[in-house]
């Protein structure tokens, strides 16, 4: 049996893994389960799945954890202690679905254990990509990438030799607002920007869609993950997000991963990791689709995109900046202080002002670096969403 931990199992990508993983129980040997606010759901897919500990990362919900698991055999934690410690515990397969900078200390964890982590939680290589692969290495650990893109150009990848590689192209759908005219985009209400024409995610990764903030901290991503120049990353509208990724050649050969939109495909190729198996997505049928459309992002309509370039140019601790400057931004969107234009303001006034303060974002990359530089980018988000707002 696979002895499997899944961070983050309460939402959309833990849920997909756990709707695999119980398809086949004998198979597997569930050893934690950790998630937010949603109790109920936690509790109930640890005692289905017979997982040994439950973890919630709010201590103030402990004993709620508790009770909804009484008597289940099942053990509840919760903190931020207790996360690193499920992490630690023996595991051939953790899955990092956590969302945001929150997860990189438990996937660092993870990887300490020499085993594979199944990485869905992008902002780890955006805020300590160097960190995390020398960490991988040092153990002997395996990861593998679970964001549709970056697992499509994995697998596009395999027997071939990173050196031929030209350029990678990684498609995306445009989100809510690609057909808008821009100057609707300034007025753009939270629940519009929340529903996702293809793919069915949560609101957060679903309005980083919107903004196009999602597809660039995938491009920071593909660079820190497969070690090309950034350069060599392209992205590309691609309204019907069936073609997930395509690696060029220097033949000008062009590799695609064609496939459903429906994230148990990613997740199932590195839950079962180096062998195929039947998985439960929809099979296409090409001729009733009959054509695939795609077309150059806007830079006026997607500045998330020229950020990420800027990111990439400037190195160092700015993923880190980039990404707790791009939550604090969403947050403040979700709650209905800024607009959604705003986002991209405030981001760039973050990452313009801590790139001019004095050896910050290059200061050597660990955990405690990037937490600080974390704390202090949201702390430079706020003032500048306070500066605007008069």
């Amino acid at each position: 049996m696979k002895r499997v931990t899944v961070f983050g199992s309460t939402g959309s990508i833990g849920q997909n893994t756990l709707d695999l993983i119980a398809r086949a129980p004998q198979d597997y040997d569930v050893v934690a389960l950790t998630g937010g606010r949603n109790i109920t759901q936690l509790a109930a897919d640890a005692r289905r799945l017979g997982a040994q500990v439950a973890v919630t990362a709010h201590d103030d919900l402990l004993e709620d954890l508790r009770a909804a698991l009484a008597g289940s055999g099942v053990a509840a934690a919760a903190g931020q202690a207790a996360l690193i410690e499920a992490a630690a515990r023996p595991a051939d397969w953790t899955m990092s679905a956590i969302v945001g900078a929150a997860g990189l200390a438990p996937g660092m964890e993870a990887l300490k254990q020499g085993a594979t982590l199944a990485l869905a939680n992008k902002e780890s290589l955006v805020t300590a990509g160097p960190l995390l692969m020398a960490t991988a290495a040092r153990h002997g650990a395996r990861i593998l990438p679970v964001d549709s893109e970056h697992s499509a150009i994995f697998q596009a990848l395999a027997g071939e030799d990173i050196a031929a590689v030209e350029r990678i192209i990684i498609t995306a759908s445009g989100g809510a607002f690609r057909d808008w005219p821009l100057e609707r985009l300034a007025a753009a209400t939270l629940a519009e920007a929340s529903s996702h024409p293809n793919w069915d995610m949560g609101q957060r990764i679903t309005i980083d869609s919107a903004s196009m903030f999602n597809k660039a901290l995938e491009v920071i991503e593909t660079r820190e993950f497969f070690g090309v120049d950034p350069d060599q990353i392209e992205v590309i509208l691609h309204p019907e997000s069936l073609v997930h990724a395509l690696v060029g050649f220097r033949d000008g050969a062009l590799m695609a991963h064609v496939g459903a939109s429906d994230m148990r495909h990613a997740i199932g190729y590195a839950l079962h990791w180096p062998e195929r198996r039947d998985l439960p997505v929809a099979r296409l049928d090409l001729a009733a689709i009959g054509t695939l459309n795609f077309r150059a992002p806007d830079p006026a309509r997607y500045p998330a995109l020229r950020l990420a370039r800027d990111v990439m140019q400037r190195g160092g601790l700015s993923g880190a900046v980039f990404n707790a400057a791009k939550e604090r931004a969403l947050d403040a969107f979700i709650a209905g202080r800024i607009g959604f234009l705003d986002m991209a303001g405030v981001v760039e006034d973050v990452l313009t002002r801590m790139s001019s303060e004095s050896g910050l974002i290059d200061a050597e990359i660990t955990l405690d670096t990037v937490a600080h530089v974390d704390h202090l980018a949201r702390i430079r988000a706020d003032e500048a969403m306070q500066a605007k707002a008069g």
